[in-house]
């Protein structure tokens, strides 16, 4: 998936005795896959390691649902993954999103210029990320790109395997989020203990974090992608 805050949406789910996300499988540098080499696997062994021999805790006696995260960019780089993971059995798919592509895209490059990619705890405020200038190019690129991954992910699962759910809402409204992901997995409910809740590292609106807000306005008026501007 593109940037849309998958990180605090793994940890939110963690929360469930029942449920266990363990990171992103296909990015060789994450910390929770200790003790094997991803890199050397075939297809068929990662998805063995996901949802098989993957890494438990402790404290998780009763795991009924095991996941991970797969961002779009690792599709391309394993360009048969896709339809072996798709053909996995009982497999369900949380589709996170923004509806606003250009805050994903400046989330993005902000992470990128500024070396976090993430918020620090909640104890205090997060450091103000650096403003960001933006091509119109790597815009629509970047637009595109989200597109085709969504329209993959939408175009190959029936719909009772996918749940659609929104960055924006899981800020809004964790909770009832969560109760309905709990729903969707089929686990008992189970309540939020509100210590995770979200913080955002931008808080200022897009015309103050984007240098350059009016230009790409300007340029993206009267197309498809005039909406993340209004």
């Amino acid at each position: 998936m593109p940037r849309t805050g998958s990180h605090h949406l793994e940890a939110l789910a963690n929360e469930h005795p029942n449920v266990l996300t363990n990171g992103e499988l296909l990015n060789p540098w994450d910390t929770g896959w200790p003790g094997v080499d991803r890199t050397e696997m075939s297809d068929g062994e990662l998805l063995e390691l996901a949802f098989v021999r993957f890494p438990r805790r402790d404290e998780k006696y009763e795991v009924s649902c095991v996941g991970c995260k797969i961002n779009e960019p690792q599709f391309h780089e394993r360009p048969t993954f896709f339809e072996e993971l798709a053909a996995w059995p009982r497999l369900k798919v949380i589709a996170l999103q923004r509806r606003n592509l250009l805050e994903s895209f400046r989330s993005l490059t902000q992470a990128r210029d500024s070396g976090r990619w993430l918020a620090p705890s909640a104890d205090g405020p997060a450091p103000v990320p650096p403003r960001v200038k933006l091509s119109p190019a790597d815009c629509e690129s970047y637009f595109r790109s989200a597109e085709r991954f969504y329209g993959r992910i939408f175009a190959r699962f029936p719909p009772e395997k996918i749940h659609e759910i929104y960055y924006e809402d899981l800020g809004d409204s964790p909770r009832e989020c969560l109760a309905r992901i709990w729903d969707f997995l089929g686990v008992p409910p189970h309540p939020l203990s509100g210590c995770l809740l979200l913080q955002q590292q931008e808080t200022r609106p897009l015309g103050e974090a984007v240098l350059n807000y009016a230009e790409l306005r300007d340029h993206f008026r009267g197309t498809p992608y005039q909406a993340f501007f209004e």
